[in-house]
């Protein structure tokens, strides 16, 4: 029997990871938001590691020294010990460093249609801004390219007031060099773990390596910051929040994934076995090339990866 209640934290006993960095010294921020910047000047943000000097150029992300930003609103789609009851201070960055076929946000993170270049002074205030009018958290959509721009938003925005908790909203995509740098100031990690298999990583989402990435990155960020803690009103406080899209033909990488998150991050991870596939982005464009995923999942198989995730002996399942 799981003692359920270790999950949950009185928030007056919760402070933010990056109040308690700076409690220790507002250099110990500085200190990584000048790594994270220097890691700019020959670009190994990302496992792309493309070394374009993206003070100067564009990187293989589409983005250069500032950060696009495609929206900034209290979302309230997100899971609910996201959104609550003031919803989650989300921001979204456009493009993305990698290239999913089906994305659902295609017009962002291919196109980058609506947005625009910010500073860190820009996206401190939206930051300040979402806090202020009530959100629970602050969540950053598709940050793996713009990790050092997030940095520098946050070194800002402490000094105006920041105080609710960073949500790390990611593809899993991530460098280990910039998960180091996010220890310490990152609350929640919301990594998203597509696939599993190695070719259908290179036909779906343009990266041959997504699935050892993801599996080192997720292991990263549950050594930083375990299992998700809530507090009494169910809002997460601290921890990771797992992600999983249930796509059609792909159910052997689901089981793979929910084997992998029991056996080898822990079996109390709070995961969200999602079922909303639909064919979007390039699949809905060309669906003659991609006639596997031209479909939605049937009620089946979402119950198949359900079954999955009990029998590998996860337990915290939001559907």
């Amino acid at each position: 029997m799981v003692e359920v209640s270790k999950f949950i934290v009185s928030r007056r006993y919760f402070t933010p990871a990056y109040i308690k960095l700076v409690e220790n010294g507002f250099w110990r921020l500085k200190e990584k938001l000048d790594r994270a910047l220097d890691s700019l000047k020959d670009c190994r943000v990302c496992p792309r590691n493309c070394g374009v000097n993206r003070y100067e150029k564009i990187g293989v992300c589409r983005v250069g020294r500032y950060a696009i930003v495609s929206s900034a609103f209290p979302h309230f789609g997100e899971e609910k010990p996201l959104r609550g009851w003031r919803g989650s201070g989300t921001i979204f960055f456009a493009y993305c460093n990698l290239r999913c076929v089906f994305c659902q946000n295609f017009s962002i993170s291919w196109k980058g249609e609506d947005s625009i270049p910010m500073t860190g002074q820009q996206i401190a205030e939206i930051m300040i801004r979402l806090q202020e009018i009530g959100c629970h958290n602050i969540n950053l959509v598709t940050p793996e390219h713009v990790v050092p721009q997030v940095v520098e938003a946050i070194y800002y925005a402490v000094q105006r007031g920041l105080r609710i908790p960073i949500v790390y909203n990611t593809s899993s995509y991530d460098s280990e060099e910039s998960i180091q740098i996010m220890k310490d100031i990152v609350d929640i990690y919301m990594p998203d773990f597509k696939l599993w298999d190695p070719e259908k990583s290179w036909k779906y989402l343009g990266v041959r390596d997504y699935p050892d990435v993801a599996r080192k990155i997720i292991k990263l960020m549950h050594e930083q910051v375990g299992d998700l803690v809530i507090d009494e009103n169910g809002l997460a406080l601290r921890g990771i929040l797992l992600r999983h899209l249930v796509m059609p033909g792909c159910l052997e990488d689901t089981r793979e994934i929910m084997n992998f998150v029991a056996n080898y991050i822990s079996p109390d991870t709070f995961v969200n076995i999602m079922e909303q596939y639909y064919p979007a982005g390039l699949v809905a464009i060309k669906q003659k090339n991609y006639p596997e995923l031209s479909r939605r999942i049937k009620r089946e198989e979402y119950f198949l990866a359900l079954k999955y995730a009990r029998d590998a002996g996860l337990w915290r399942i939001y559907t």
